[in-house]
């Protein structure tokens, strides 16, 4: 039985445009982001999509819900799918963060603790939605932590999604 999974990070928002870190905050969708979840809706409109899960952040509901809405189909949300904790670099503006691990603070959420997540959602989906096809809606980082788990490489190994960008990981 093969699962198929439509990988989403959610459209550009606000504080993306602004540069702005924006962890685990809810996030808002602007308009190029809502126009950029409405071309994947479109897109993916014909697709047989059985279940549709999102991060339970308000930017990735937003996506998710444009996106099922030809299906009609419910949103469900789970807190696997945050986006990284990235402690007091939160609301920060992202230029300024220095760029060396070395130099942050100790209350960034770990790569481990990441994929460790990242590990719990693929096999939450594996055993709840056998054979099925979902998408999903996260955020870059945790999506870059799903596919570092998924390809069994480094996450530095893995390359960044763009806004609204949808891969296809077959599990």
């Amino acid at each position: 039985m093969t699962t198929t999974l439509y990988l989403v990070r959610h459209g550009e928002t606000v504080d993306n445009a602004a540069r702005i870190m924006q962890g685990q905050t809810p996030g808002e969708l602007n308009d190029k982001g809502i126009a950029q979840a409405e071309e994947v809706a479109a897109r993916m409109a014909d697709h047989p999509i059985d279940v549709f899960v999102s991060s339970d952040l308000k930017r990735s509901i937003q996506t998710c819900e444009i996106i099922a809405h030809p299906h009609h189909a419910e949103v469900i949300t789970t807190p696997l799918l945050r986006e990284r904790d990235w402690g007091s670099f939160t609301g920060k503006f992202i230029p300024s963060l220095p760029q060396d691990p070395k130099d942050w603070p100790d209350d960034i959420e770990s790569i481990e603790s990441m994929k460790s997540r990242a590990q719990n959602f693929i096999t939450w989906l594996r055993v709840t939605y056998p054979g099925k096809t979902i998408l999903a809606v996260g955020h870059g980082i945790i999506n870059k932590a799903l596919q570092s788990v998924y390809f069994r490489r480094p996450m530095n190994e893995i390359e960044k999604m763009g806004n609204a960008e949808v891969r296809i990981l077959i599990l």
